[in-house]
């Protein structure tokens, strides 16, 4: 099962050109809703212009080299490795459901076009980085739906509440649940599998259809931001924040002490205040 191509499997009843017609049209739903997404917003116009007062405002200078050794650092700290969240269970959570994704998609496009039909044998490990892939998503995305995300972990809410914010991580799980489930009945010869594939594309298309009203372009935006704070930082601008914390590291600690010396240890409840989770 965890060896077999399963969009090979269902080229008997789905002819390949309609599989990678289905593909490419996601691929296309992807790129225009993030340029709707992008105009809609004004993100990009937000960033450049903001970069821009950034370098007009700029205490010193940033060199070519030191622009290439913010570009890397972005890229292995912020994107690689999520390094913007302080939290170690919410980046782990991240991480997996991050590069599940990549794995799953990146296996699915390839079984699809280049091992469409059983008369191309697949290599086995293809599949099984499918399978790989696709648990990761779901391990990571049920722990954050369950147990991490800050309305049910930091402020008791059932983690049955729906918000319009959650389409994207719902839509990616009910996707990829679906998708391993109709593999695994289509394999094992079950009958319904027509029914959980039919689920599967239906929530596959919402997944990548709604990238307008989710939070899906976020993941284009995030190492644009990461790159200009991180110029930010290092230009002497900080974003118009105070830089207490980089200028002078024993008087921020005196100042945290202040304000940790009056602060109660209770809030009116008779316990102890519990360390925050969620962030």
């Amino acid at each position: 099962m965890f060896t077999s191509n399963p969009f090979a499997e269902l080229s008997a009843s789905v002819s390949p050109a309609m599989m990678q017609t289905y593909v490419v049209i996601m691929v296309i739903l992807v790129a225009a809703g993030t340029l709707f997404d992008v105009l809609h917003k004004g993100s990009a116009r937000y960033f450049f212009e903001n970069f821009r007062k950034s370098r007009a405002k700029a205490k010193k200078q940033v060199g070519g080299g030191e622009l290439v050794s913010i570009a890397v650092q972005t890229a292995v700290v912020d994107v690689l490795t999520s390094g913007e969240f302080c939290n170690v269970r919410r980046r782990i959570a991240h991480l997996l459901t991050m590069y599940g994704f990549l794995l799953y998609v990146g296996t699915t496009v390839l079984m699809v076009f280049c091992y469409p039909t059983s008369a191309t044998v697949t290599p086995a490990i293809v599949p099984q980085l499918w399978w790989l892939g696709g648990l990761m998503i779901c391990i990571g995305g049920y722990w954050f739906w369950f147990f991490i995300r800050v309305d049910v972990s930091a402020e008791g809410n059932t983690p049955f509440r729906v918000m319009h914010a959650d389409l994207f991580v719902l839509s990616l799980l009910a996707s990829v649940t679906l998708g391993l489930v109709w593999a695994w009945m289509q394999a094992k010869g079950i009958a319904g599998s027509t029914v959980l594939f039919g689920l599967y594309i239906l929530a596959t298309t919402v997944l990548f259809a709604s990238v307008p009203w989710s939070k899906f372009a976020h993941m284009f935006f995030k190492p644009a931001a990461a790159f200009e704070k991180r110029v930010s930082e290092a230009n002497g601008t900080v974003q118009n924040l105070p830089t207490l914390t980089r200028d002078d590291p024993e008087q921020q600690q005196r100042h945290s002490m202040e304000l940790l010396k009056d602060a109660p240890m209770d809030m009116g409840l008779g316990i102890k205040r519990e360390a925050p989770r969620h962030y």
